[in-house]
């Protein structure tokens, strides 16, 4: 540990420390599960200003008139901009999207989170929204990448 008092954290080096980098690439073995990350969160930045642009109604507006022009004036990756032109939440993410950001994109597109989490996993919104009322996806199956378990 370095510091003292409350202020005192985990030593970076140490293989004792639950947010080492070896801990971290574990979050890779998640099956459908991208865990926002510090890297992906550095990645993502000028995705997720973008975003947060769109709270503001006149940006809503000059994006809806010429969504490539207004994206065009942001530092974002090619990537990421044809991410938020298809509307493909799943690959913003990989594209270091956060999506309480992209929440941003589907609200100026009228959509809800229901209607956004449905594409993301294949299902209609009401086929979604029926499945987490029944409990959500089951525990049970394919849990680790890496394993193919």
């Amino acid at each position: 540990m370095t510091g003292s008092g409350s202020g005192a954290r985990a030593d970076p080096g140490s293989t004792a420390n639950p947010g080492s980098v070896a801990d971290i690439a574990e979050f890779e073995d998640i099956p459908g599960t991208t865990v926002f990350t510090a890297q992906r969160s550095r990645k993502g930045y000028w995705l997720n200003q973008f975003c947060m642009s769109l709270m503001k109604p006149e940006n809503r507006s000059r994006f809806k008139v010429d969504e490539r022009a207004y994206l065009d004036e942001w530092l974002m990756t090619e990537a990421q901009k044809q991410a938020v032109l298809a509307r493909d939440y799943n690959a913003a993410i990989a594209e270091g999207g956060n999506i309480y950001f992209l929440a941003k994109i589907f609200a100026s597109d009228g959509k809800s989170f229901q209607d956004a989490a449905g594409s993301m996993t294949g299902m209609s919104p009401e086929d979604y929204a029926a499945m987490m009322v029944a409990g959500g996806r089951s525990p049970e199956g394919w849990r680790s990448i890496k394993e193919g378990r």
